[in-house]
């Protein structure tokens, strides 16, 4: 597991600022920590290392400054990569899981992509790519990066707050971060029939076809 709490407080407030960036809406940054790397950020402010002010502030305008960079980018050369069948950054299962989350759920994905790793990266470069009109992306963007940028900071922050020695569990309370913010991707895996026998098969409780 990366070391979250080094990484922040090494990087501080630029660095926050620009993995935020990054992941929220630059497509070589889905592999980024996300919403544990928010949330040890707002540990890290409920023990004095950062101020939960800037932590917000940051996380906000780097989640709504991202997923417009993703948009836009998009929307001028998402066809030139979206279209290929594979590219040296880009795994092509990753663009068509997000393809189909964006089909199914349409521009309220903006929102809820923000709590689903690797989504959360390509669904402001599919708007952009299906020229969502900009006014309309950005309302969804704000609002998921007010929940998303602010809320998991602020999260983190109380819990901080309110656990005495709360440092001494940080790897764990990161960890059921991790948890919690892939049960969406979970839920949405195990739906198809294809791939609950391909997990059962591969845990050995259902013999390969």
């Amino acid at each position: 597991m990366i070391d979250l709490f080094s990484l922040i407080e090494a990087l501080s407030y630029p660095g926050l600022f620009l993995l935020v960036f990054a992941e929220s809406g630059f497509f070589l940054g889905w592999f980024l920590p996300g919403d544990s790397l928010l949330f040890t950020a707002g540990i890290l402010a409920s023990l004095g290392y950062l101020k939960i002010i800037p932590v917000i502030v940051l996380c906000f305008f780097g989640a709504v400054l991202g997923d417009s960079f993703g948009y836009y980018f998009g929307k001028k050369l998402g066809h030139r990569i979206f279209t290929r069948d594979g590219s040296l950054f880009l795994d092509r299962k990753h663009i068509q899981r997000a393809e189909e989350f964006y089909e199914k759920h349409g521009p309220k994905t903006i929102v809820i992509a923000r709590f689903i790793p690797v989504v959360r990266t390509f669904a402001p470069i599919l708007a952009g790519v299906g020229h969502m009109r900009y006014s309309r992306f950005l309302s969804y963007n704000v609002f998921g990066a007010v929940v998303w940028g602010i809320g998991i900071p602020l999260l983190g922050f109380y819990l901080g707050n309110l656990i005495p020695n709360i440092d001494r569990y940080l790897l764990p309370a990161i960890f059921l971060m991790i948890i919690v913010s892939s049960l969406p991707t979970i839920i949405h895996f195990l739906k198809h029939k294809e791939n609950r026998d391909k997990l059962l098969t591969w845990v050995g409780l259902k013999k390969a076809v």
